[in-house]
């Protein structure tokens, strides 16, 4: 396809994020995407699906613009948001034009309390104590448990609330866009569908976009529209929700329910990988 062809499709208002045909490199020589595209529309939750070291935290990193901390960059293609290339930007100017990323592993100032956590994210904004205070609020009245641990030292919290503080530090940076890394990683079940019921209400009631990187297949795909599925850094499947839901390879290799050990997508013959990078 054209560079020519391409271009309309990518600045289409209806998408604020893609990602199109990008390359990372770790150290000059370590290849670890290779040439992943993607999208997310405007208004929409969806899923980065994946085993661990599949790549999904590097696209995240590659779109927020964090890859420089470890030493990686993106050596091939463009990051759109919002219409407008954004690789270039630093993180904080990101965070500026509203896309922020939620890190893996409830990443939190453990010695400071909950508020004070929450507080750290509107860093970027300059809309007055007013504003900030309601947004408090706001993050309060979607996570309750964080009400009532306002003054708790986040350290000391527990793993499902450590997870509501970072997402709550987020909103408070007033985001259209959230990247969300392994949301479910060390939670009980009952704590995981909290969590995305949470992400839930907030796209459907502050239209705030998510890019969910996660390993849980089967919950990320009941909550998401789209799915794409990263393997060894190459995407080799991409769908509506419900169709990779019902997709036997996916049954088969993601939600356990093949009945032969989890095997390559590259080793299934009847599996037709679909190339959306640039040959």
């Amino acid at each position: 396809m054209t560079e020519e062809a391409r271009v309309p499709e990518i600045a289409s208002p209806e998408k604020i994020l893609s990602v199109d045909n990008i390359e990372v490199i770790y150290d000059h020589v370590i290849l670890v995407l290779k040439g992943v595209s993607l999208s997310v529309p405007l208004g929409g939750i969806t899923a980065l699906l994946g085993a661990n070291g599949a790549g999904k935290t590097t696209t995240l990193k590659a779109i927020s613009n964090l890859l420089k901390a470890e030493r990686g960059e993106v050596t091939k293609g463009k990051v759109i948001f919002k219409g407008e290339e954004v690789q270039g930007l630093s993180p904080n100017d990101l965070v500026r034009r509203g896309c922020i990323q939620v890190m893996e592993g409830r990443h939190c100032f453990g010695h400071l309390t909950v508020e004070e956590n929450l507080l750290t994210g509107a860093f970027t904004r300059r809309d007055g104590n007013a504003a900030i205070k309601d947004d408090i609020e706001m993050v309060y009245d979607y996570f309750p448990r964080l009400r009532e641990r306002r003054g708790s030292q986040a350290g000391y919290t527990s793993g499902g609330e450590q997870q509501m503080v970072a997402i709550g530090r987020a909103l408070m940076s007033r985001p259209t866009m959230i990247l969300l890394d392994e949301p479910s990683m060390g939670l009980a079940p009952q704590l995981v569908e909290e969590i995305f019921e949470i992400v839930k209400k907030l796209n459907e009631e502050q239209g705030v976009s998510f890019l969910l990187a996660e390993q849980n297949t089967n919950v990320a795909l009941r909550y998401a529209k789209y799915g794409y599925i990263l393997e060894s850094g190459r995407i080799v499947l991409d769908g509506d929700a419900a169709a990779l839901r019902n997709n036997e390879d996916v049954k088969e290799f993601y939600l356990g329910l093949g009945g032969e050990g989890r095997r390559s997508f590259r080793e299934v013959k009847h599996y037709k990988r679909r190339k959306r990078w640039l040959a």
